[in-house]
């Protein structure tokens, strides 16, 4: 494990009650990277990465961002490194896309200076990045699930931090909107230098759009690696007890998932 990457899990284990659910886990998440979290279901992975963002407490062991333990920094620092999308977030009745962007910029305000010129480019900016500025003014509960899932990175965005976190975003979204949206979370990496690491369900979509990936089983990382590393005939087996062919994609040379 790398003591170079900002963000960091040192032997981290958690329980809900008497069910342990992360077991010593331990994982660096690359700087400039997008990584995605995987494995079978109630393997620790959305836990994981709650706990990355100091949403979730840990029992033992530690988060470190910036070569600090994140339970012990400030929460508006940590808000001005790391901005986090959970699953299924929750915004005010009828509030608009504009509206719900601005409220990424809490980090960054004070009570002598609560909206600046910097809060208007950061959300303007992030408005054009995800290609919401013209349905700013719109009411989010009139959206698409795909634009809706574009306005709450926005807000992310608007956040300006180095580091992005993405609790399942494609969840409730059909194909077309999955890879729209994914598309755009590499985009922004590629263009943007952030810092991407989120949980995924779809293993072929994970082998597409990741430069690392995570798999973990029983709350600890199994394997990981690059998508040609980690994405084999054994792995699914191992992991998910799927037996399975491997080829590469024949459209973009990935490694591609078919059951048998």
């Amino acid at each position: 494990m790398s003591q170079s990457a900002r963000l960091r899990a040192e032997t981290v284990s958690v329980a809900f009650g008497n069910k342990p659910v992360l077991n010593a886990l331990s994982l660096d998440v690359p700087d400039g990277k997008v990584t995605v979290i995987v494995g079978p279901n109630a393997c620790g992975k959305s836990t994981s990465l709650r706990s990355l963002s100091r949403l979730q407490k840990v029992d033992s062991g530690q988060i470190v961002l910036d070569g600090k333990a994140i339970a012990k920094q400030r929460s508006k620092s940590v808000a001005q490194s790391l901005a986090v999308l959970p699953q299924s977030p929750v915004a005010p009745e009828d509030i608009s896309v504009h509206d719900l962007v601005r409220r990424g910029r809490t980090p960054h305000q004070s009570a002598l200076q609560q909206w600046s010129q910097a809060d208007r480019a950061a959300v303007a900016r992030a408005l054009e990045l995800t290609g919401m500025a013209h349905h700013a003014q719109r009411s989010l509960d009139t959206l698409s699930g795909g634009q809706r899932q574009r306005a709450w990175i926005a807000m992310a965005l608007a956040q300006d931090t180095d580091i992005l976190l993405l609790d399942e975003p494609t969840t409730y979204l059909d194909l077309p909107h999955q890879i729209e949206l994914l598309t755009l979370v590499q985009t922004l990496n590629k263009e943007t230098g952030r810092t991407v690491a989120m949980v995924l369900h779809d293993i072929n979509l994970a082998a597409r759009f990741a430069d690392h990936i995570v798999a973990l089983k029983d709350g600890r990382v199994q394997i990981e690696g690059g998508p040609e590393d980690v994405i084999t005939e054994a792995m699914m087996g191992e992991i998910f007890s799927l037996p399975c062919t491997v080829i590469a994609d024949p459209l973009h040379g990935h490694p591609h998932v078919i059951p048998k």
